[in-house]
């Protein structure tokens, strides 16, 4: 994968200063390799759209001197009310040295599960991994045509040629979980749902037996 090219200025305004840069539509933010820390800012829209590509990661740092280094996108902090880019890290890539990222998690087929009626749940949408930078896939494709009802796609099920999958290999990205099953109506649901239970029917004495009781009771006032 080509390497997308970003242009970037050296920064003079530093800490709390570098606030003022999001007036002139730029952005604040710091390339990192070995000891060597370079404030940096660059405009808004390439930046954008760099991120919301999701597949651009290895990146081409190009400076006003004409100084190139490769690097990797690795941190991006956001504004958590209108969502906008506040400042960025990158971390330069040295000869020879692997780079660590994350790629997207793509699903591909129609699990035969969801024919079932079963649900399909994706779980894990991106993916760490650790390769050569000239060897960074866009993206790991997982095919789920196979999977059953409660049939589970794992991290240790999936392979990269040149490329090592660092998340836990028990991680379950994408499973068919079983329909919702409607649950039947149980002798206190009703009463649950704000009806009043029926009053158990109460079994009173015969007429002649509480005669008999009040015929009882003057025979033995009469014995008194």
């Amino acid at each position: 994968m080509e390497d997308v090219v970003l242009n970037v200025e050296k920064r003079t305004l530093l800490g709390k200063q570098a606030k003022k840069l999001y007036a002139e539509k730029k952005i604040p933010g710091v390339f990192y390799m070995a000891n060597e820390n370079v404030p940096l800012q660059v405009d808004e829209p390439p930046m954008r759209s760099i991120v919301a590509s999701h597949s651009s990661h290895v990146i081409k740092v190009k400076f006003q001197d004409g100084t190139e280094r490769r690097a990797v996108l690795n941190d991006v902090q956001f504004d958590p009310v209108v969502g906008k880019i506040l400042h960025f890290d990158l971390h330069g890539i040295r000869e020879g040295e692997k780079v660590t990222l994350e790629i997207p998690v793509r699903l591909s087929g129609s699990a035969k599960g969801v024919k079932d009626g079963g649900i399909l749940q994706h779980s894990l949408h991106r993916i760490k991994i650790q390769c050569d930078p000239d060897n960074v896939p866009e993206h790991l494709m997982v095919e789920v045509s196979d999977l059953g009802v409660t049939e589970s796609v794992h991290v240790k099920d999936v392979k990269l040629e040149g490329v090592k999958i660092l998340d836990n290999p028990e991680l379950a990205i994408v499973t068919v979980v079983p329909p919702p099953t409607i649950k039947e109506e149980t002798p206190g649901a009703a009463a649950a749902a704000g009806e009043a239970p029926a009053e158990p029917e109460v079994i009173g004495k015969s007429k002649k037996a509480e005669e008999e009781g009040e015929a009882g009771q003057g025979e033995e006032k009469g014995k008194k």
